[in-house]
């Protein structure tokens, strides 16, 4: 079994409040899900309405199969308009992990 985790650190554009921080955040997470079948959540940042983070953890059989997963994901955040991708911090852990 192999997991494979993502940490996305955003900034929002034109954003004024914390509702329309949400209705940006809302779709990016729903389409994570529903393309990729992936956990993914807002982790931190939450009182700032310019800033977050999202977490994203998928699990596999097949280390190829959940890097290409991630590597999807990672694509599909960078290319959205409406934020900028500051960093990602991809953790992955296999079998031989204690």
């Amino acid at each position: 079994m192999y997991v494979g985790t993502l940490s996305f650190d955003l900034l929002l554009g034109d954003v004024h409040s914390l509702k329309e921080k949400r209705s940006v955040v809302r779709p990016v997470l729903a389409e994570l899900q529903r393309k990729y079948a992936v956990s993914v959540a807002e982790t931190g940042e939450q009182g700032l309405y310019r800033r977050t983070r999202i977490g994203l953890a998928a699990v596999s059989g097949d280390a190829g199969h959940l890097t290409d997963v991630l590597d999807r994901c990672e694509r599909l955040v960078a290319a959205r308009p409406e934020v900028e991708l500051l960093s990602v911090r991809r953790r992955f852990h296999g079998e031989d992990d204690e």
